[in-house]
C-alpha cells in the first residue's frame, strides 16, 4: 500500500515585526533560503510610536512545512509575534486591484456591466480604455480579471492580501 502525499494547504500568516531596515529582507530570506514560496506579501507600519510593522504572508505547503515556516519566523530576532490566521479561522481577507481594460463599442458596455456586477469602480476613463478599482477576496479579483480578458484586459496591478482576525483582541 502506497502512502498518500500530504495535502498542500494555503495559509495566511500575520507577523508583527520591528520596523527597521533589513527586517523584510530577513523574513524573505527565510523563505527563499528554504525554497518556500510566497503567494502574496504585504507590509505596512502599524505603530509609529512602537516602531512596529505588520507583514501579511500568504504561502502554501504541507501542514509540516507550514509549521516549520511559523517556527522559523518565530525565532527571527525582529519578530514579535506570528499568527496563522487560517488556523484561527476568524480572519477577514481582502485585496485591492486596479484593472486596465481596453474597449470600444459593445465590449466597452459589457466591461461596464461586469464592473457594476463586481462592485468595481471606474477610477480612470479614456475613449479607448478604463481603469477599474476592485476590492475583495483574491478569488473575486481573479474572476473579474478572467472575465475582462476577452473584453480587452491590458494589465492588472494588485496590492496583495491584507488580513485581520475578527473579535476585540489585538494581534
Amino acid at each position: 500500500m502506497s502512502q498518500s502525499p500530504e495535502t498542500i494547504e494555503r495559509h495566511t500568516l500575520s507577523v508583527l515585526v520591528d520596523n527597521e531596515p533589513g527586517v523584510l529582507a530577513r523574513v524573505i530570506g527565510l523563505f527563499s533560503g528554504r525554497g518556500y514560496n510566497i503567494d502574496s506579501l504585504t507590509v505596512s507600519e502599524v505603530s509609529h510610536e512602537g516602531r512596529l510593522s505588520r507583514i501579511t504572508i500568504v504561502t502554501t505547503g504541507t501542514p509540516m512545512v507550514i509549521e516549520q515556516i511559523k517556527n522559523q519566523l518565530d525565532r527571527l530576532v525582529p519578530v514579535h509575534k506570528v499568527r496563522d490566521l487560517t488556523v484561527e479561522g476568524t480572519a477577514l481577507e481582502r485585496e485591492l486591484a486596479m484593472v486596465k481594460v481596453r474597449g470600444l463599442g459593445e465590449a466597452r458596455g459589457e466591461a461596464l456591466r461586469l464592473a457594476e456586477a463586481f462592485r468595481a469602480r471606474v477610477i480612470d476613463a479614456t475613449r479607448e480604455s478604463f481603469v477599474f478599482e476592485i476590492t475583495g477576496k483574491s478569488d473575486k479579483i481573479d474572476q473579474f480579471a478572467w472575465l475582462m480578458e476577452p473584453l480587452g484586459l491590458v494589465e492588472v496591478a494588485r496590492t496583495g492580501v491584507v488580513a485581520i482576525s475578527r473579535g476585540p483582541e489585538a494581534m
